[in-house]
């Protein structure tokens, strides 16, 4: 059956920094500053700057950067403070905002309230916008608009090793297929922070679509729609090497889909002898398929370019129809802090 092949295909997609401001010699009364301490400054325009808090006062804090060395924040453009517990500052390079995806699949870190990326594939893009602190809403799409898929994720941390997301893909096949659908709840379980994790994640991924058939008893074309269901499986990983190099793994499981019976008419000619002629006749055929069993295992590294950019590329396994397979393209990724 033409659905049950795509099913597969479908789930698969599924699928700058500001000038910093010199330090004035006039600072008045001071509050100490721990130097032993890393923290991250978010600005009201999201920029980021990570180090050592050397100094701060009523108007600016001072944060001792790897790549700016001292830059002076005011403080009327700061939005949040935070401390990074435990991080090597040689290790964090300021585009945390990444490790919440892998190749094909998310975990459960949290995209934060105002912050958004874009993630370019061969494929088409892939944006993802934070709209609250624990909700994070995107779109992903092909380069010809086929099909659109909708995404939605809430993110809780437990603690500082263990959190926890759910959320949905929706998706349609837009403008050329019309009456093609799927639906992804998913749930995603990750062990770690955003420097080193592994998450297990389940899901029920839907298809749904409809064929026209023609009828010749009725001499009308028939609608007839088409639903399969199936649960999905997924463990993905990371870990960071060195300031610029992340290890990357991804996977996707799906177990066969269930039987499925399909009827269609085909027709033939007879010869009558007597008459001389050919008499069209029909037959039904019916069928029983199902959906292959599907596995895809994608080892990969991830470079993180600059603060707000990385580039990742893998290589693909995949088992279908009973035989494994190794995908020659490999899978490119580019990430944009938006």
């Amino acid at each position: 059956m033409k659905t049950q092949a795509l099913f597969p295909l479908i789930i698969i997609m599924i699928l700058g920094f500001s000038p910093a401001l010199t330090a004035q010699q006039d600072r008045g009364d001071t509050i100490p500053a721990n130097p032993q301490v890393i923290h991250v400054i978010i600005k009201n325009d999201n920029t980021r700057f990570i180090g050592e808090i050397t100094y701060q006062d009523a108007r600016e804090v001072i944060i001792r950067t790897e790549n700016l060395g001292d830059v002076a924040v005011p403080k009327h453009e700061i939005r949040e403070i935070r401390e990074l517990e435990g991080t090597d500052l040689r290790t964090l390079g300021g585009d945390d905002l990444f490790t919440t995806r892998y190749f094909l699949t998310t975990n459960g870190l949290p995209i934060r309230k105002g912050e958004s990326y874009i993630q370019w594939n061969l494929f088409g893009p892939d944006f993802q916008f934070g709209v609250a602190d624990n909700i994070g809403i995107g779109i992903m799409t092909s380069w010809v608009a086929i099909p659109i898929i909708g995404t939605a994720k809430y993110s809780r941390q437990f603690n500082d090793k263990l959190s926890f997301a759910a959320g949905t893909l929706l998706g349609t096949g837009s403008w050329a297929l019309p009456d093609f659908g799927i639906a992804l709840p998913f749930v995603a379980l990750t062990s770690g922070n955003r420097l080193h994790n592994v998450t297990l994640s389940t899901g029920y991924g839907l298809v749904f679509s409809s064929e026209e058939t023609y009828n010749p008893f009725t001499d009308k074309y028939e609608k007839e729609r088409f639903r399969e269901g199936r649960f999905l499986v997924s463990v993905g990983g990371m870990t960071r090497v060195s300031p610029a190099i992340s290890l990357v793994f991804d996977s996707f499981i799906a177990p066969p889909g269930p039987y499925r019976t399909s009827t269609e008419w085909d027709y033939f000619w007879d010869y009558d002898p007597v008459a001389e002629n050919y008499t069209e006749n029909y037959t039904e055929i019916t069928t029983t398929e199902r959906s292959s069993a599907l596995m895809i295992f994608v080892p990969g590294i991830r470079w993180h370019t600059r603060p707000g950019a990385a580039f990742q590329f893998g290589f693909t396994g995949a088992y279908f129809d009973g035989e494994f397979n190794p995908v020659t393209v490999p899978m490119v990724q580019w990430f944009r802090k938006l």
